[in-house]
């Protein structure tokens, strides 16, 4: 007992010394999204609405390039574990491509398809100019932030997850007085409004790219890469490896990111009131939510390192030992929502209604957090073992056809119960987050087996 509470506390101990820089980094990004929201209101209610609909676009966009190169921190630490160090640096030039041509396709496709969307999108002219003027500025950031996605996985996957923490530091720093200046036409800019955020935000995309660029190439921890020396053309067998692994990681991203939008949207009839309640329900559960996606990621680089180096029951311990400490952290996690709903609510606003009912929802929302922490811990332990195919069909079953379906049975119809609005998409929420970590545990399991077997997903890499 001794022996597994020492193994315990020891894998613990280096989760959290992973997660935490990572669990920074994620709430400052947040935190610059907040900021942009908060600044632009400032001016008028239009140019706050401005912001929060083009960014409503803009996110799901760019977290889906995101997830792609998200393959890339498995394939480093795998890599990393057998001692394949050469392998790094093409790897890691290969995903730097597909960053730039999606990032590019991206550009490309605003100026294409939004001259087309914009004359048939019955909008107020104000709210409409602003929010379009702020998806031109934001899209010449993409390439920006997408390579320095790249870089950042890179590091990560060789377990320095420290610049990620200072550099996202640095782009909160600069965001808000470039927020200020373009929205405000401070320093000789133009006064653009809640359209500036969007230029202030590509600012901070390429700066954080160029911060990243000068740690990876002046580290010496790096050095032993060879990165720079690792640039060449696009090598097509490579891009599709990472691509295989990737895709689906981006699709599960997308899975459960739109769910919760198209809830908003169906809620939308049922008046302001609710729709104010739930999006504060779902902005906090998003901010609790940073804390096992953190673990989960550093349980994506343990595993994959130690799966690397043939370290089996080492990678099974650590998903075992990582489930453990997510359980613990949902209790406190989960029982701090319970508690202090109310006042949580009342940060949001002081309408006695919608304090009301965003309590009711954040019950709800604390009992789905400890699903919501084995879901994303066996996801992220998944992505180690290069298992990601079958994250991408468990997420859209769980989420679509369960979660989504209970939702629109117990909210909008009389089939069940009498109908129950919001409580009942929320009930949706837990029964497929319950579903998906169900299904992703016994999927790790499964793997796991496999390994013991010497049966592993392709391309996973083991030392003979």
């Amino acid at each position: 007992m001794a022996m597994t509470l020492d193994k315990f506390f020891t894998d613990t101990k280096d989760l959290l010394k992973l997660a935490y820089p990572i669990l920074v980094a994620q709430l400052i990004q947040n935190l610059m999204s907040f900021a942009d929201t908060v600044m632009a209101g400032r001016v008028s209610a239009t140019d706050m609405a401005a912001v929060a609909v083009a960014s409503s676009i803009w996110l799901p966009i760019i977290l889906t390039i995101y997830g792609v190169i998200m393959a890339l921190s498995a394939i480093v630490s795998q890599f990393a574990g057998s001692k394949k160090f050469a392998n790094i640096g093409h790897s890691t030039v290969q995903t730097g491509w597909i960053a730039l041509v999606l990032s590019l396709l991206v550009i490309i496709a605003y100026y294409v398809f939004i001259p087309v969307i914009e004359r048939n999108v019955t909008l107020e002219p104000e709210l409409k100019r602003l929010m379009f003027d702020y998806l031109g500025y934001i899209v010449w950031g993409g390439p920006g932030f997408c390579l320095y996605v790249v870089l950042r996985n890179f590091a990560e996957g060789l377990s320095y997850t420290k610049p990620t923490m200072i550099i996202s530091i640095i782009g909160l720093i600069i965001n808000i007085p470039a927020n200020y200046i373009f929205i405000y036409g401070e320093f000789g800019a133009p006064q653009l409004g809640g359209a500036g955020c969007g230029i202030a935000t590509a600012i901070v995309y390429w700066a954080m790219f160029i911060g990243m660029l000068i740690y990876v190439y002046a580290s010496k921890k790096l050095a032993h890469i060879n990165l720079f020396k690792s640039l060449c053309w696009p090598d097509f067998n490579e891009i599709k490896t990472v691509l295989k692994l990737g895709v689906p990681i981006a699709l599960s991203l997308l899975f459960e990111v739109s769910l919760f939008s198209v809830v908003a949207i169906i809620l939308a009839p049922f008046g302001a009131e609710i729709v104010a309640s739930h999006q504060i329900a779902i902005n906090f559960s998003g901010l609790v939510f940073m804390v096992p996606l953190s673990i989960a990621m550093a349980v994506t680089i343990k595993v994959g390192f130690a799966v690397g180096e043939n370290k089996l029951q080492q990678a099974k311990d650590m998903c075992t030992n990582s489930m453990i400490l997510g359980f613990i952290i949902a209790l406190f996690t989960a029982s701090g929502t319970i508690i202090f709903r109310d006042e949580i609510a009342l940060i949001y606003t002081n309408d006695v209604g919608v304090v009301s009912l965003a309590a009711k929802l954040m019950f709800l929302a604390a009992l789905f957090q400890f699903s919501d922490f084995i879901q994303v811990i066996s996801a992220g332990a998944l992505r180690g073992y290069k298992d990601t195919k079958a994250i991408l069909y468990i997420t859209f079953i769980s989420y679509w056809l369960v979660g989504l379906s209970v939702g629109l049975i117990l909210g909008i119809t009389d089939w069940v119960v009498p109908q129950t609005g919001p409580y009942g998409f929320w009930i949706g929420f837990i029964f497929g987050l319950t579903t998906a970590a169900i299904l992703l545990a016994w999927r790790l399991k499964v793997i796991q087996k496999r390994a013991e077997l010497g049966i592993l997903p392709k391309g996973t890499i083991i030392i003979p």
